[in-house]
């Protein structure tokens, strides 16, 4: 059975710089890491399928005159090829970056997002699809376990943002930015990180979980109003790849996070469970 996260271990094991406790569960580590390798799969096969139609538009269909972003290839005056990124109808020279760019066996060719970065490399629909449709319920189950696992915990929240934290949010984006000698008084997880978790855990991510039932045609044919209450299969097309940018973004931020902020220690944290305390670290709420 798990220990209770932030359950001090005997004195005897304390270090200089703090006492190890016991941090993250063990249904917490398995989804953290399964979450992360599904989201990670799923941002590359997604913008495999994204490439068969780079761009999006703020309309219920394919409208060009309501589009928010597209992603094309030319020629330059000299006839050699180039890459386009249009957004909000701002134009931007993007070529060997996004528009014409690595075609994923070597070469250059006109697609989206270069072929590093897709999976698979190589334009294949299909196959993207797969990857995608696979992963997207590994990570919609990680999720399903991490609340039953924090239900049976009862510390699920501990990570929600509360309204006495918003006065500490401040304070901690001026520590963080060390404009500030010392963080508010916080428990186990910050008011910074309340929030970050919250958004993530109750807006955007299940956004992109139900954007992404909305385009699916199996789903669309049955619940047809799920796709209208989106505003159209294009909005929903919208609505998903917004919630995975801010996904991206957050990944993004808790990865440097991990690295300014002791990298051997987070990993041990997510590893065995195991976090040596800091000076403004707490375990409560």
């Amino acid at each position: 059975m798990d220990a209770v996260a932030g359950e001090v271990h005997p004195p005897a094991r304390a270090g200089a710089r703090g006492p190890l406790v016991y941090r993250h569960s063990v249904v917490m580590r398995t989804t953290h890491w399964l979450f992360s390798l599904a989201f990670f799969v799923l941002v590359m096969s997604g913008l495999q399928i994204f490439n068969a139609s780079p761009n999006l538009d703020a309309s219920d269909k394919s409208d060009p005159a309501r589009r928010v972003l597209a992603i094309d290839s030319g020629q330059t005056a000299d006839g050699k090829p180039t890459g386009v990124t249009r957004i909000f109808g701002l134009s931007l020279t993007t070529t060997h970056i996004l528009g014409y760019t690595s075609d994923g066996s070597g070469g250059e060719s006109a697609r989206a997002f270069p072929g590093w970065i897709t999976l698979p490399g190589y334009q294949d629909l299909a196959g993207g699809r797969r990857w995608h449709l696979f992963f997207s319920w590994i990570m919609i189950l990680c999720g399903l376990a991490y609340f039953a696992g924090g239900i049976a915990r009862k510390d699920l929240g501990l990570i929600v943002l509360r309204p006495s934290d918003l006065p500490k949010l401040l304070p901690m984006q001026l520590y963080y930015l060390r404009l500030r000698r010392d963080p508010p008084p916080h428990g186990k997880y910050n008011p910074l990180q309340k929030a970050a978790y919250s958004s993530v855990l109750f807006v955007f991510a299940p956004l992109m979980v139900i954007s992404g039932l909305a385009l699916s045609p199996g789903v669309d044919a049955i619940a047809h109003p799920l796709t209208t209450l989106l505003g159209g299969r294009q909005f929903a097309r919208l609505w998903h790849f917004a919630a995975t940018v801010a996904l991206v973004g957050f990944f993004g931020t808790h990865i440097a996070l991990v690295l300014s902020t002791g990298v051997l220690n987070n990993l041990r944290s997510m590893i065995t469970g195991e976090y040596r305390m800091g000076a403004h670290d707490g375990t409560g709420v």
